[in-house]
């Protein structure tokens, strides 16, 4: 259906929103999505799907059978884009607010994800979906977990290997530029979203954001997991590291700590300093490793009471 001819069709035709085919002025699909008030029901009609389902579990996995673990029944978020993400990041936040009451030990535990994080990704998930697949957007809650999956491939260039530091490639434009003006604009366009995820997560001491692309499923989808696991401390996870492995050396803690050569070899020298580890003799400087000294090796074995001071910012 076309639009009427007036202003508002005039205005769409000029920012790219819509097209004149004869004598109509038609819609694009990001006007649609945009600004119709049901924008799912009208894409289904042509094989394609434009709401977000949210599933809020017991437990951290998908139970199969007859009986779901399904905390409560899952909710269809339709409507503008605008509206979608507004209502989308208000119902996530509700459930979070109310925690978990673990069946097993009455406990009730929290979520603890950076508010940002949470609704970077599901932004995220509504611009860069592929709107010309037949899916919903699909955001789970699990006891340990949140995922947002989003149908579709990453766009351009981005890949699982470069997606912390590429910044963002958009593969629908018109949507991102449009919501950018908004009274209230749900993202700002400038590339630096799944960035400050990374930085907002590592801030609060959580696991990084964790991608995966879902090539094998009916259809194609990128889903993103926030963890609602506090990272052990850099110290922690060196210690693990030389329990496993014997010794550490410079590349290996570059690689556990995200850190550079230069700070690295800067953290080495004060746990060195602290007495906590000890170079290896025999030793060239370039292939300088090191391991637990004695006395860290065996409090480690007996367990340690107290937290040793050097776990303060270890990363700055």
């Amino acid at each position: 259906m076309g639009l009427a001819s007036g202003m508002q069709a005039e205005q769409l035709f000029r920012i790219g929103l819509a097209e004149k085919v004869g004598s109509n002025i038609l819609p694009r699909r990001a006007a649609v999505l945009l600004f119709a008030e049901e924008p799912g029901s009208l894409l289904a009609a042509h094989g394609t799907r434009a709401d977000i389902r949210l599933m809020v579990y017991d437990g951290n996995v998908v139970k199969a059978g007859p009986t779901p673990n399904l905390r409560k029944q899952p909710k269809t978020i339709r409507g503008p884009l605008i509206d979608q993400i507004d209502e989308a990041v208000r119902a996530v936040q509700d459930e979070l607010a109310q925690g978990i009451t673990l069946s097993s030990s009455g406990f009730k535990t929290r979520h603890v994800y950076p508010d940002r994080v949470m609704k970077e990704a599901i932004v995220n998930a509504v611009i860069h979906r592929d709107y010309r697949l037949n899916r919903d957007i699909f955001i789970r809650i699990f006891d340990n977990r949140i995922e947002v999956e989003s149908p579709g491939m990453f766009p351009g260039a981005i890949t699982l290997a470069n997606i912390a530091s590429a910044g963002s490639k958009a593969r629908n434009p018109l949507l991102a530029t449009a919501l950018r003006e908004f009274p209230l604009p749900p993202n700002i366009d400038a590339g630096e979203g799944v960035r400050m995820m990374f930085a907002e997560m590592a801030a609060a001491h959580l696991y990084p954001p964790q991608y995966a692309q879902n090539t094998g499923a009916a259809v194609e989808s990128v889903t993103v997991t926030l963890l609602n696991l506090e990272r052990p401390s850099v110290w922690n996870e060196v210690s693990d590291w030389i329990d496993r492995k014997g010794q550490i050396a410079n590349s290996d803690l570059c690689q556990i700590a995200q850190v550079d050569t230069l700070k690295a070899s800067r953290m080495l020298k004060t746990w060195v300093d602290q007495g906590v580890l000890v170079a290896l003799a025999d030793r060239a400087k370039r292939n300088m490793a090191y391991t637990k000294t004695a006395q860290v090796a065996q409090s480690d074995v007996q367990g340690d009471l107290l937290s040793r001071p050097l776990d303060n910012n270890e990363r700055d």
